[in-house]
């Protein structure tokens, strides 16, 4: 069996994870958080991308769907992970312990692994994606960065563990995904992603966090209205 390796879809993976190479590096090479975050964002173009170009072009390959998770645990865990070690020291940490906000790179591991056999995640997550858990806190960095804002080192690791259980756990969340574009059935995706453009028209990219946060929250209030079987 010939296995294809340099299609579209693949290369455009590869362009996700040579932004995410890029963000490690602002981070470690450069402690530049606002590249770092703008180099996510592209990673997570990149991400919805391939995807798009592999359904219209229907280019589908099992390479593919293994190559996007490891560009993902670049760009989603070990990028998002800088960050945060960078922004422990930065508010004075030890270095040996802040090691430890890297358990978010392992549990977006697990969650990227858990992703690829699951087969209950086709029109909903199970558990916070990863690109969204690296988006919040490459936002939150370069907001820290820009505006000089001091964060409790508790803080940091608290919040790491949070996003860190969010990434394994088995609560059901919303995908932006249409299998249809009609209103019915689509109001929570529609009435969120009108709610998000109002939100970075008026605050700019102030507002990633608090999108990402409602995100989570919204997901969890459905899981939680959901009927249970």
């Amino acid at each position: 069996m010939k296995i294809r390796l340099f299609t579209i879809p693949n290369m455009i993976t590869l362009c996700n994870l040579l932004a995410g190479c890029a963000a490690v590096i602002s981070v470690v090479g450069r402690h530049d958080l606002s590249w770092a975050f703008a180099f996510v964002a592209l990673a997570a173009v990149f991400d919805f991308m391939d995807g798009f170009v592999a359904r219209l072009t229907k280019s589908y390959s099992a390479v593919g769907k293994e190559l996007d998770s490891l560009a993902d645990m670049v760009s989603f865990g070990v990028a998002p992970a800088a960050v945060l070690y960078e922004l422990f020291i930065l508010n004075g940490g030890d270095p040996y312990w802040g090691f430890v906000v890297f358990i978010l790179a392992a549990c977006s591991a697990l969650r990227l692994g858990k992703f690829n056999i699951d087969e209950n995640q086709t029109k909903q997550f199970i558990g916070l994606p990863t690109p969204a858990c690296a988006l919040f806190f490459v936002s939150c960095g370069y907001l820290v960065q820009k505006y000089a804002i001091s964060l409790p080192l508790w803080g940091i690791i608290v919040g790491t563990l949070i996003f860190s259980v969010l990434l394994i756990c088995n609560v059901p969340m919303f995908a932006l995904k249409f299998s249809h574009y009609r209103f019915a059935g689509n109001q929570v995706r529609y009435v969120f992603l009108a709610a998000a453009i109002v939100a970075l028209g008026i605050a700019g990219l102030s507002a990633v966090p608090f999108i990402i946060v409602a995100y989570i929250l919204i997901s969890l209030i459905i899981a939680w209205m959901s009927p249970r079987s």
